[in-house]
């Protein structure tokens, strides 16, 4: 089954990435996600390959900030920009941050896709923008919203990365991520997974070109889209 949800989510938070945890780590800031405990390591491997040389990096819905925790210690000489609409996940990214003690993480922002111009607030360029396990917990609209923002965002030959369930050709690629389809949209009729064509197109319309499509572990996969 996809990797990209806990169905153990915290009673009242906004955030889908904040899941319910131990005790000890409850009375803490620092929130724990399972999946990215586990995809941190694969998406790591990608980052590598593809973003050796980015010199900022804006991560639209950090979540739990585990990611991005992982990402500035392993890609040192990157800037990290972490962002999250709400105020629980944005307490747990600057906990993790505090707690991975690299001088290379800025202070989460509050940033939400769903806004109209939500890039202009940022006032700088990215040489990339990565959005883990966001566009199937949000509505289609967030998607569009991310793409948008982000083809103003980056600069020439910047990166779009984007991790997930993705169908292809209107079909899913297991009987796991179709079971789980059903259950998102159980939660919210609005969520589900996406089509990997239907988010090359809304791409395409903002510069912005499929690259790579690299299979990843749990049916995912890693797309990687370049401007210009």
């Amino acid at each position: 089954m996809s990797d990209e949800t806990d169905k153990r989510r915290v009673s009242g938070s906004n955030s889908p990435h904040i899941v319910a945890v131990g005790e000890e780590t409850r009375s803490s800031r620092r929130q724990s996600a399972p999946a990215a405990e586990r995809n941190t390591g694969p998406i790591l491997e990608v980052l590598k390959e593809h973003l050796p040389h980015a010199e900022r990096a804006l991560e639209v819905g950090s979540g739990t900030g585990q990611h991005v925790a992982a990402f500035a210690a392993a890609l040192p000489a990157t800037e990290w920009w972490p962002s999250d609409p709400d105020a629980q996940a944005r307490e747990s990214i600057a906990a993790w941050s505090d707690e991975a003690a690299t001088s290379n993480i800025r202070p989460p922002l509050d940033l939400d896709v769903m806004r109209a111009r939500w890039e202009a607030a940022l006032e700088t360029e990215f040489a990339a923008v990565l959005a883990i396990n966001m566009i199937h917990i949000s509505p289609w609209a967030a998607t569009r919203g991310l793409i948008r923002g982000t083809g103003a965002l980056l600069k020439r030959h910047g990166i779009l990365y984007l991790y997930g369930p993705f169908r292809r050709a209107g079909a899913h690629t297991s009987q796991s991520n179709a079971r789980f389809d059903e259950w998102l949209k159980s939660q919210n009729p609005e969520w589900g997974v996406r089509d990997m064509e239907d988010v090359e197109r809304e791409a395409a319309a903002h510069a912005l070109r499929l690259d790579a499509a690299v299979p990843m572990p749990a049916n995912n996969f890693s797309l990687l889209f370049r401007k210009g």
